[in-house]
């Protein structure tokens, strides 16, 4: 039999396939037989594409993180940090299961630095000093993950009504939409805050 017309296997469909993977099936999924199966291949195959289980976290990075948007053109800059916390919550929402492998991961893959740089260009072109930018995106990336890894939980059963302390009631009572509304109210103070915070250092 001849060799196939066509690469099987590619290091972006591999990259889809762990996505697909970890999305369906949780992080601890995540492993080269895993994918291997799903590419109909022998999980061996994959490492002319790939190092290993790191490179692949990376490459699922780079899928999320080109889903998330910086428009470096809006103006003022609060709407365009605004608009990007947005994107960058609906990227994580999309695939909470990634939340978690993320979060404790350092940042390697090419287009999350290149981010990086988009948005400190952002935060430098509105006159943000250099000792400043990086507080500032890493302050607001920490808020959206730490809401990312709520977005899917299940609120827990309270305990009886005996064994729980006075004053619960926004707690006991809180609407459906009550993790959409705490992002809504810290995103604001955090704008808030950074907008507040800038007028006090511009001479």
């Amino acid at each position: 039999m001849g060799r196939p017309s066509r690469q099987l296997v590619t290091r972006e469909g591999i990259m889809r396939a762990a996505l697909a993977l970890v999305d369906e099936e949780g992080s601890a999924a995540l492993s080269t037989t895993r994918i291997a199966a799903r590419l109909g291949v022998k999980g061996p195959s994959l490492y002319n594409h790939v190092s290993g289980r790191g490179e692949i976290i990376d490459g699922i990075c780079d899928l999320i993180v080109a889903e998330m948007r910086l428009d470096p053109d809006i103006r003022p800059w609060t709407a365009a940090l605004d608009r990007w916390a947005r994107s960058y919550r609906a990227a994580l929402a999309a695939h909470p299961n990634m939340v978690p492998l993320l979060a404790g991961r350092p940042t390697r893959a090419v287009s999350a630095l290149q981010a990086y740089a988009d948005a400190f260009a952002v935060l430098r072109a509105s006159g943000w000093p250099e000792e400043h930018v990086l507080p500032v995106v890493q302050s607001v990336e920490y808020f959206l993950i730490g809401s990312a890894l709520h977005l899917e939980k299940p609120r827990p059963p309270a305990p009886p009504a005996e064994e729980l302390p006075a004053g619960l009631e926004p707690l006991l009572h809180a609407p459906p939409d009550f993790r959409e509304l705490a992002f809504e109210a810290g995103l604001s103070a955090l704008i808030r805050g950074f907008r507040t915070t800038l007028d006090g250092i511009r001479p």
